[in-house]
């Protein structure tokens, strides 16, 4: 079934970069269409607690909260919510056209695609059951919480020794757990890391599962050795894992150039794609900040680089 309404712009995916971008279209007028996604509208920050770093919320703010607040300013300038999963896309003609999972296609004259990323996961007992409880995927959202207790990282790349370097201004003691005996990162990371005191290493080492206390929290990681197969536990009350991002773009098939990573590729500074009228906001367009913040101002600079898009087409 095909939506008759030929829509000045929709906005894929919702969270930070979707709902800034629904504002900022819905004052200028265009009433967005914001495909939202099926089942967690708002993406990661649904899941996620405590949010002490978002400018505006002195005392903090829970994820969802903060989210709903976004979802209902977009709705109060105009934008059209859709809870639903774009499934393919036809980016080849002037007109847009996607394609969801209920069935339904829609069609646009400005696309922006701030579907963002999910953080690769380890797959072990207790990694769910944890999550938001001990278990992170940011240091600099959760690390404040786990303030002279223990702290697992778990990777080997940079982002693992940035996170590790950082956590240590909090926790006890941090241990970085790495599957191998040499790590991915740069040398200087690496340096970094071992110059600080704070900081341990298991190597050779994989997190099998993680165990809680009785208040609910995360209190200990079980390591399995990748040599011997040994098993040992070691008290983690925060356990960072830092193994990688996963870009949802997935959908969109070839329909926009991507960087190694995955991420969407953006010509410059600005939020456009390969495509003329189809812009990329968030973290799927992000592979270096992957903050709810930065992702809101990259929705910011999306809604009006589609909207000097759509001027310039009515011109």
């Amino acid at each position: 079934m095909t939506d008759q309404l030929i829509h000045d712009a929709i906005i894929i995916g919702s969270g930070p970069a979707g709902y800034t971008a629904a504002i900022y279209l819905g004052r200028a007028g265009y009433r967005p269409l914001v495909i939202t996604g099926a089942l967690t509208p708002g993406g990661q920050l649904v899941n996620t607690t405590e949010v002490e770093n978002f400018p505006g919320f002195p005392d903090g703010i829970l994820g969802p909260d903060l989210m709903d607040r976004m979802s209902a300013q977009a709705k109060k300038f105009g934008a059209e919510l859709v809870q639903d999963d774009v499934v393919s896309v036809d980016f080849s003609g002037d007109i847009k056209t996607m394609r969801t999972d209920s069935g339904k296609e829609y069609q646009a004259r400005a696309v922006i695609v701030a579907t963002g990323s999910e953080p690769r996961k380890l797959g072990v007992p207790g990694e769910r059951e944890y999550s938001g409880r001990g278990v992170s995927y940011c240091a600099t959202c959760d690390g404040f919480f786990f303030r002279n207790k223990p702290i697992v990282v778990v990777g080997g790349g940079d982002s693992a020794m940035e996170e590790a370097d950082f956590l240590s201004r909090f926790g006890s003691s941090v241990t970085i757990v790495h599957r191998r005996d040499t790590f991915r990162a740069s040398r200087i990371m690496v340096d970094r890391v071992k110059q600080n005191p704070k900081i341990e290493f298991a190597m050779n080492a994989v997190v099998s599962a993680i165990r809680g206390d009785d208040k609910g929290g995360a209190a200990e990681v079980e390591l399995t050795d990748t040599v011997t197969g040994d098993i040992r536990t070691i008290p983690a009350n925060g356990v960072f894992v830092a193994i990688g991002h996963i870009p949802q773009t997935d959908f969109l098939g070839g329909a926009l150039e991507r960087n190694e990573d995955g991420t969407l590729r953006v010509d410059g500074s600005s939020t456009r794609t390969s495509i003329d009228g189809v812009f990329a906001a968030g973290d799927n367009a992000d592979s270096v900040y992957r903050q709810a913040i930065s992702a809101a101002g990259m929705g910011c600079r999306a809604a009006l680089d589609a909207q000097a898009y759509l001027v310039s087409q009515d011109a």
